[in-house]
């Protein structure tokens, strides 16, 4: 079987169809808003006042190019601390909402930050698009396949700028390792891996309780099935629950297989296989500790692996990603890169780097502005989600899964094709007319 395509992939039923075929490099403004003029401070909202849409949003406040009219939690002390914290930064306070609704009815915001759990990416930002506001939506893009297809969509018709939170895509010794792989300097490449080793947190375990006060829990449920409620399944911890959140695929491959994807140019596998499972922390989660997920492609292998129990990477860091050619190896991780010769494994060539969270946000900004498409484009966060998602399916499923892009289904499996897609829970709906 040949690679997935993926414009095959975007034009199948899961995705978003033909509205992609020629779609503009530069997107004309939507009339339902004005472009942001040069020197003018664009009105930006948080959407999820937890650590990273903190992060997200402070870092587009030492722009100085942003006015943060209002912050959004269904935990009132979340948004009340964050609204404190932006006082301090811009001695304005912003208002505080529950209801991300309200938000996206303002007129002084232009742009959202949506830094929720994995289940309300998709419908957020499909709704910002609607409301015409430009997104930054944390990763990964979506929680379920089939979502993907609503929000390229939604930001291709509405002509909104979307971009992944996705700061390795900014980050210049990323680039710079991309641009390596590409020069040919290693050979023949012909297996990548990326991999996080560390110690995950146990959760509490015991007896649930009603939520506290000051929380809209029914609202933080939004369209995924119900539960009652469990702090172990709430702030931050929600991601090791498959309802919720997507795992560490979800939480860390979002980034490290994108950049290996990036690296390798290419869109999707011809097949995937998972294994592993909960092996250490026996403590309430449903998502696996220990997953190895493999991606075949007709002249390649990448491989996918974590495990919450031990810090032991396969080439010493903990958390990175290596390309192996016939003639040398780069091995990447948040500190840098090195390149290792064959056969001796030499260091021949390396270099130093930090993430770059800052020039990430402010790309973001400039292409508001611009409305030039981000390199963390919707489309290209998408394309990396689903990755993510097929490593979950084929785990659940236990087998090696391929798809059928014209069809938009898994080859020959009807269960697993069941599992691109969950139904809203009432009254939640994604709109129709992105759907289609």
């Amino acid at each position: 079987m040949r690679t997935l395509s993926r414009r095959a992939f975007l034009q199948s039923g899961i995705a978003s169809g033909s509205i992609l075929a020629g779609t503009p490099w530069v997107l004309a403004a939507a009339g339902k808003k004005r472009p942001v003029s040069p020197g003018e401070r664009i009105g930006v909202a948080l959407i999820g006042c937890g650590n990273q849409g903190a992060k997200d949003l402070y870092a587009m406040i030492a722009t100085g190019q942003v006015d943060v009219p209002v912050v959004c939690d269904v935990d009132d002390s979340q948004a009340g601390k964050v609204a404190g914290e932006v006082e301090r930064r811009l001695n304005r306070r912003p208002h505080t909402e529950r209801d991300f609704r309200r938000v996206l009815e303002r007129p002084d915001v232009g742009a959202v930050i949506v830094a929720t759990p994995d289940h309300w990416h998709a419908l957020m930002t499909v709704l910002a698009c609607d409301a015409g506001k430009d997104v930054y939506v944390e990763k990964p893009a979506c929680h379920e396949m089939a979502e993907g297809r609503a929000m390229i969509r939604a930001a291709r018709e509405n002509r909104r700028i979307v971009q992944m939170g996705t700061q390795l895509r900014s980050t210049p010794h990323m680039k710079s390792a991309v641009d390596y792989v590409r020069s040919g300097k290693l050979g023949r490449v012909g297996f990548c891996r990326a991999w996080i080793c560390d110690h995950g947190r146990q959760l509490k375990g015991g007896p649930g309780g009603k939520p506290p006060q000051g929380v809209d829990y029914d609202l933080w449920l939004g369209p995924a099935p119900a539960r009652s409620f469990h702090p172990d399944c709430f702030h931050r911890e929600w991601r090791w629950f498959g309802d919720y959140g997507t795992g560490q695929l979800g939480d860390r491959a979002a980034h490290l297989l994108d950049i290996v994807r990036w690296g390798m140019n290419v869109d999707f596998p011809k097949a995937v296989a998972s294994s592993g499972g909960i092996f250490y922390h026996r403590d309430g989660r449903d998502t696996p500790d220990t997953q190895v997920v493999t991606y075949d492609f007709p002249e390649f292998t990448v491989v996918w692996e974590h495990r919450q129990w031990s810090r032991r990477g396969p080439d010493a860091p903990s958390l990175g990603f290596a390309f192996y050619g016939s003639d040398a190896t780069l091995v990447v991780d948040y500190n840098g890169w090195e390149v290792h010769s064959e056969p001796k494994g030499d260091v021949v060539e390396k270099t130093e780097g930090a993430l770059d969270h800052a020039a990430h946000v402010a790309h973001f900004l400039e292409c508001v502005r611009s409305r030039h498409l981000p390199h963390a484009d919707i489309e290209t966060g998408v394309t990396t989600a689903a990755w993510c998602l097929m490593g979950i399916i084929a785990q659940k499923t236990g087998r090696t899964l391929r798809f059928d892009t014209a069809a938009g289904r898994f080859v020959a499996d009807d269960e697993a094709s069941r599992l691109l897609a969950r139904p809203y829970r009432a009254p939640w709906k994604m709109p129709e007319k992105y759907l289609a």
